[in-house]
């Protein structure tokens, strides 16, 4: 296209307005790129850093790793060099960039080696691109360098060239970002000798490196790697200058190939044209295809072509895009000096010469606009094969036979109309009355029967309102000069309004299948259950495309049809499915593989795997006619893939943590089986031992030794009856028996069970005069409480007081223990009630840590709240709250 009078591309300036804005605000980013270490990055970027200083930059070093090359280290004198931080892991000290000194200092430029590092533990970022990304952050300059092998995105590609997986990568989005990009390159043979002179590693080393990762072919196909990511970077600036400075280009820095392909038998032969082309120039292929509204309706014959033909590029390597135009030519054209394409190829119609001279001709369109983009054209089918570029094959007339009728009824009315009116009104001002009748034809029937209304009206016209009348013969010659422009102007007023039309509908179309893709994905969105996914695909797959749908989910290396579906696929269909599972392609019905099947198979595929096939039957094959159902299609089933992915993703992490939480309680039962449970068994042991041994034992020896025996016996009852108490409380087998109970009673009981405990502890009970009963189990009431003593028994020191309280509240008496003990942790107060947790204290003492989980279930199985808090002079207060009985 020209470039004269081209006006920039409003979405490019926005972009580089945003950012330039965002440029200024961060720092700069200068990556020194190489294809393997040795080929000098370190000693090209210190290079530049004594450049800018001599500039007058304010330049620093944050980081330099020169691995002891002499040539590299004389670099380092004469520039500002931060003292680097040492940090200690496992009995090595390792040196790192000490990012806050740089970021105190400000300097202009901070010179940071080796971008894909990863930093020693205790750093505050694991990486040192992040590092580099807190300082561009901060408006601080970087330089670094990075060796192509640490890209992410070739990660994969780098372990099949040199059979080593690199762990150390930097995501892409840097070399993206990037202000700069500093190509460092060598020959590779020239860096294998390097490498034995040992300017790269010691001689051990060199030698294994030699064998290994730095052989010839590792080299240059790494090196290849290299000049390609800085050729793409160069090239995506050169398109983005082109697209902000409104310049048509093409610029031949590379070339880029772009096949346009139309619903004609020979797309498939343009496209593996255009292939070689690209191959041959090294270049990038592209492949467009315009729909323009009068393209609505094609047969089930040149949709197929259309579909191989952009199918064929994909597989080929091209760029696909369907485009919305109402003229191809100019479409293209835009395309093309949008994406700085150097070369289009087309094919070349048949068309009869009276059609190209009336309609004008694609090809000629093009190559007298296309400027310095270059024109191909590749030989077309014999036009007997039904070979067309701008026109292929229309289907049967879809437009109703009703609408010509129509036409002729308005005419009609519009002669009625005018036949009073033609002694009162020029013949020329009655024109009107059928220009109106055309226009609304037009926008009500299209395009042929508006072209009908157009002749039936000049000829009514002249029929009628024109002297002589009822007959054809015109007594004025300038009639004939009304008639053609009524003629024209009928036609062009038809045509208008008609495309107008057919603009509307393809709008509509596309408005209702994309509120249909907006439906599904909300759908998708709410859904819980794998089940109600099934049941969204279904429904709403069925209902846009009129079909009937079958979902294939993989289970192992089989594949299970699914529940819901209404289409019941046989062995052989079910075999297709399983092919477009196994090899992540479409096949069956409207594909080029298993074509004969009766439904189309669609892979449900994401970023990471397959997991399923989409199978859909349609009752009428013509319903695949039309790309934008295709791309629906396709899009439909990318996002049920992507919810059913995200609805296993989110089982297998609720499973994952079910068997972490299982098998935490499960190690704190065997700790406490393992210790709580064995301490009191081995006393007793003791005891009886000893009782069995030494038959003349002192009396008073013999019954402190009953003593322990009864006394651990008794600990080990309520350890046991603990863990059968949780046991109950999580199958939901307690059921409290509550009655009128008065509250001194069962504090009364809990007393004397640890009398003997209590003997060297001051106990302080509290009670008022008149208490009112509480409405509880006293059994499972006792045996909350009587945990919450043995705990505060446990945890407070030997000789200090313990206070039991109560006070009558609005519904509910409030209990509370007191103890003189250290408390609790505040940010653990809420997590002592979780089973067995234990609070970490310096004097561990023995426990399961069951005790206040089962007395905070029991409590609140009766009705009640239990609470713990920090005395404020030192201890724990817990506070139960039992509800009243009634009067």
């Amino acid at each position: 296209m020209p470039t004269a009078n081209v006006r920039p591309d409003p979405d490019a300036l926005l972009k580089q307005a945003n950012a330039e804005e965002t440029r200024r605000k961060r720092g700069r980013l200068s990556i020194f790129l190489g294809y393997a270490a040795g080929v000098g990055k370190t000693y090209a970027m210190l290079e530049a850093a004594h450049q800018r200083r001599q500039d007058g930059v304010d330049v620093v070093l944050g980081y330099v790793e020169t691995h002891r090359r002499p040539e590299t280290d004389a670099l380092r004198q004469g520039l500002e060099e931060i003292p680097v931080r040492k940090l200690e892991y496992k009995g090595v000290w390792l040196s790192e960039m000490d990012l806050d000194a740089v970021l105190s200092r400000q300097p202009q430029w901070a010179v940071v080696d080796e971008l894909a590092h990863t930093n020693a533990p205790g750093s505050r970022h694991p990486k040192r691109y992040q590092d580099v990304e807190e300082l561009l952050a901060n408006g601080i300059h970087v330089m670094t360098t990075l060796n192509v092998q640490h890209v992410e995105s070739l990660n994969d590609v780098v372990a099949q060239i040199t059979g080593i997986l690199v762990k150390e990568t930097v995501p892409d989005r840097l070399l993206k970002d990037a202000d700069e990009i500093h190509l460092v390159d060598l020959p590779s043979e020239e860096l294998q000798q390097r490498l034995r002179e040992g300017k790269v590693y010691v001689a051990g080393q060199a030698e294994s490196a030699l064998k290994k990762f730095f052989r010839l072919g590792n080299l240059n196909a790494l090196r290849e790697l290299a000049l390609r990511i800085t050729a793409e970077r160069v090239g995506e600036q050169m398109r983005s200058y082109m697209e902000s400075h409104a310049i048509s280009g093409p610029w031949h820095a590379d070339e880029r190939i772009l096949v346009c392909l139309a619903a004609t038998p020979s797309a498939e032969k343009l496209v593996r044209s255009a292939r070689r082309l690209a191959d041959k120039l090294h270049g990038d292929l592209l492949a467009i295809h315009v729909e323009s509204p009068s393209q609505h309706g094609l047969d089930e014959m040149s949709v197929e072509n259309l579909h191989s033909g952009l199918q064929l590029a994909s597989q080929l390597g091209a760029e696909t895009t369907v485009l919305p135009g109402d003229s191809i030519a100019e479409s293209v054209l835009r395309f093309a000096a949008r994406h700085n394409i150097t070369k289009i190829v087309l094919g070349k119609t048949q068309r009869p010469a009276w059609k190209e001279r009336l309609q004008g001709s694609l090809v000629d369109h093009l190559i007298r606009h296309s400027g310095n983009i270059d024109i191909y054209i590749v030989s077309d089918v014999p036009e007997s094969e039904g070979a067309r570029l701008a026109e292929p094959r229309r289907a049967s007339p879809a437009q109703p036979w009703n609408g010509y009728g129509w036409a002729g009824l308005l005419v009609a009315a519009a002669t009625a109309m005018g036949l009073p009116l033609r002694q009162q009104v020029e013949p020329t001002n009655l024109v009107m009355l059928y220009l109106l009748a055309i226009l609304f034809v037009a926008l009500r029937w299209g395009r042929g029967p508006s072209l009908l209304a157009s002749i039936l009206g000049v000829l009514a016209f002249d029929f009628f309102m024109v002297a002589p009348y009822h007959t054809f013969a015109v007594s004025d010659v300038q009639y004939f000069f009304t008639f053609a422009v009524m003629l024209l102007v009928g036609s062009l007023t038809s045509g208008l309004a008609a495309r107008a039309r057919e603009q509307a509908e393809a709008a509509q179309r596309r408005t209702l299948l994309t509120t249909e893709l907006y439906n599904f994905t909300k759908d998708l969105a709410t859904a819980t259950r794998i089940d109600e996914v099934l049941v969204h695909i279904v429904d709403t797959v069925e209902h846009t495309l009129s079909g009937k749908v079958a979902v294939f989910l993989s289970k192992g290396e089989k594949l299970v049809p699914q529940a819901g579906g209404s289409f019941q696929p046989g062995q052989e269909e079910l075999a297709v499915a399983h092919w477009a599972y196994q090899h992540n392609q479409p096949a069956g019905q409207g594909t080029e593989t298993l074509a004969g099947a009766r439904g189309r198979y669609l892979p449900l595929r994401t970023a990471k795997n397959t997991i399923g096939t989409l199978g859909i039957l349609l009752t009428d094959s013509s319903n695949w006619l039309g790309n934008d159902r295709e791309r629906l299609l396709d899009a439909f089933s990318t996002q049920a893939a992507l919810a059913i992915e995200h609805l296993g993703l989110q089982e297998q992490a609720m499973q994952v943590k079910l068997l972490t939480e299982t098998e935490r309680l499960q190690t704190a039962l065997l700790n406490s089986i393992s210790h709580d449970l064995r301490t009191p068994l081995v006393s007793i042991t003791g005891a009886l031992t000893a009782f069995k041994e030494q038959r003349d034992m002192h009396p008073a020896a013999r019954g402190e030794l009953l003593q322990t025996a009864l006394d651990e016996a008794s600990r080990l009852n309520r350890l046991v009856g603990n863990l059968l108490d949780m046991t109950r409380l999580e199958g939901g087998v307690i059921k409290p028996l509550r009655e009128a109970v008065d509250l001194r009673e069962i504090i009364e009981v809990v007393i004397e069970e640890y009398r003997g405990r209590l003997v060297s502890r001051p106990l302080k009970v509290d009670l008022p005069d008149t208490l009112p009963f509480v409405f509880i189990d006293p059994v499972l009431v006792g045996r909350a409480l009587g945990n919450t003593v043995d705990n505060a028994l446990k945890y407070s020191p030997p000789g200090s007081e313990l206070k039991i309280s109560a006070v009558p509240t609005a519904e509910s008496i409030r209990l509370v223990l007191e103890d003189s003990g250290p408390g609790i942790p505040s940010d653990e107060l809420d997590q002592v009630f979780d089973k067995f947790h234990r609070v970490d204290r310096k004097d561990q003492l023995g426990g399961s840590g069951l005790g206040l989980s089962i007395s905070k279930g029991l409590i609140e199985a009766n009705g009640g709240h239990i609470q713990l808090a920090n005395r404020p002079t030192g201890g724990l207060r817990v506070e139960i709250d039992l509800p009243q009985a009634e009067a």
